[in-house]
């Protein structure tokens, strides 16, 4: 209230206070207007007075009305007015607004949308082209891998077998297989598993045709032979020539095997690991040892095929000798998935600097130092349980064993001098392999009791 207003008993700053809480007033009102101990309490007193309340404001607010009418009417009136004022200047900027954005809409918008429509045409039309180009040099990989692979020939084929067609093959295969592994956005491979032709080529071609080539490299590994000790005599250029051939091709397979050896997106050069040609390598060995095994165990219950067993068993390891300084000398293939790489770290140049060749990492696999002492002394520790069984059975076999110790010993411990060597090598005899030659007799003629 002004201070020109009638004085009002009414206490307008406690209704306008804005802690003002209904239940409290009408609480307090009835206690002031009653006692609490009273039963029932008297609530027309407080009533009455809200009820007084009510009224004398309702007839203050018609005494100010009443006195304020004109003024009212008056702003009532020049509110109207300004609001008129003010919609004829905005329906005025409203429709000079309209006409511009018409304008924009035709010299802009229009032409924007046009626009648009020629960049996605564009767009589109680039993909199409970077697709179909995708598209195309598989194929060309496609028909260049078929061709490769119909160099290799060998058996059932009219052309004589070119063993270097296997590396030829295997580094199409990795181009192709690097197109397909590259399926991010923009990259060559992204949306080549949509086309049906690649799926075709990639079905009844690379993947059979990845399989053979594998299967083909791991069967020239598995027919590694070096060794002359069980052939006939012949001359020197043929066998020359021969071995040369035997290292090219095995060369050859064991490159392939190399590159074929699958990789993920996540391989480097330094933790890439040449599965397939470390399978095919454990599989030789696995095939030598359990093929001498069983053989000498055979042996030793019928003497007189020990020395001819002993010889074939000398054969193997010198094949293995053989290997082994094969893949001493032969350096890993360049990689094409590593070869885009950026330069490599120091620590994958170090790695790269111990791996120098293709040994290094077989060597690792077996955890030995040396292929021919594996052999031996894996031959040593099949027999051992063996030479126990027969000895165990008794009769024939162990007694003759034990009337000829001394003879087998000597005739092992030959085996070892002579596979120890490599092919057409002579007279190393008790220099390196003392040891070896010691677990050998030892897992044989120690057993002999």
């Amino acid at each position: 209230m002004s201070k020109d207003d009638e004085p009002s008993y009414i206490d307008y700053e406690a209704f306008l206070d804005p802690d003002f809480s209904a239940t409290s007033f009408a609480n307090t009102l009835v206690l002031a207007t009653n006692n609490p101990s009273d039963t029932p309490l008297d609530l027309s007193t407080p009533l009455s007075r809200v009820l007084f309340d009510v009224q004398e404001v309702d007839t203050h607010i018609d005494t100010l009305t009443t006195k304020s009418a004109l003024p009212l009417l008056e702003h009532t009136r020049d509110h109207a007015e300004s609001s008129g004022r003010i919609l004829a200047e905005v329906e005025g900027q409203v429709a000079s607004l309209t006409e511009s954005y018409k304008t924009l809409e035709k010299e802009v918008i229009e032409r924007y949308e046009t626009a648009e429509q020629v960049r996605l045409t564009a767009e589109r039309l680039v993909e199409t082209v970077r697709l179909g180009r995708a598209v195309a040099r598989c194929l060309m990989l496609g028909r260049q891998l078929e061709v490769r692979m119909s160099e290799v020939g060998g058996v059932g084929s009219a052309k004589k077998e070119d063993h270097r067609a296997m590396v030829r093959s295997a580094d199409t295969i990795l181009s192709l297989r690097q197109i397909f592994t590259n399926t991010k956005p923009g990259q060559e491979g992204d949306g080549l598993d949509k086309v049906h032709a690649i799926a075709t080529l990639r079905n009844e071609l690379i993947a059979p045709g990845e399989r053979n080539i594998a299967f083909r490299a791991s069967q020239v590994v598995k027919e590694f032979s070096m060794s002359s000790l069980l052939s006939s005599s012949q001359s020197s250029a043929s066998t020359f020539s021969q071995t040369e051939d035997t290292k090219s091709r095995t060369t050859s397979a064991l490159q392939t095997l190399y590159l074929l050896s699958p990789t993920t997106r996540s391989t480097t050069r330094a933790s890439f690991e040449p599965t397939l040609m470390l399978a095919a390598l454990q599989d030789y060995l696995s095939t030598s040892l359990k093929s001498s095994l069983a053989s000498l165990a055979r042996a030793l219950t019928q003497l007189p095929q020990l020395e001819r067993t002993l010889l074939e068993i000398s054969a193997r390891c010198q094949n293995i000798v053989a290997l082994q300084a094969l893949l001493h000398c032969t350096k890993p293939p360049t990689h094409p998935m590593f070869a885009a790489a950026a330069s490599p770290s120091r620590s994958e140049s170090s790695n790269s600097a111990t791996e120098e060749n293709l040994l290094q990492p077989l060597l690792a696999a077996l955890d030995t130092s040396s292929l021919p002492s594996y052999f031996w002394r894996s031959l040593a520790g099949g027999m051992a349980p063996r030479m126990q069984e027969i000895m165990y059975k008794g009769g024939v076999s162990a007694r003759t064993l034990r009337s000829n110790k001394e003879r087998v010993r000597e005739a092992v411990r030959e085996c070892v001098d002579r596979g120890s060597r490599a092919p057409g090598e002579k007279g190393r005899k008790g220099e390196v392999w003392e040891r070896e030659a010691a677990v050998m007799v030892g897992s044989i003629v120690g057993g002999i009791k």
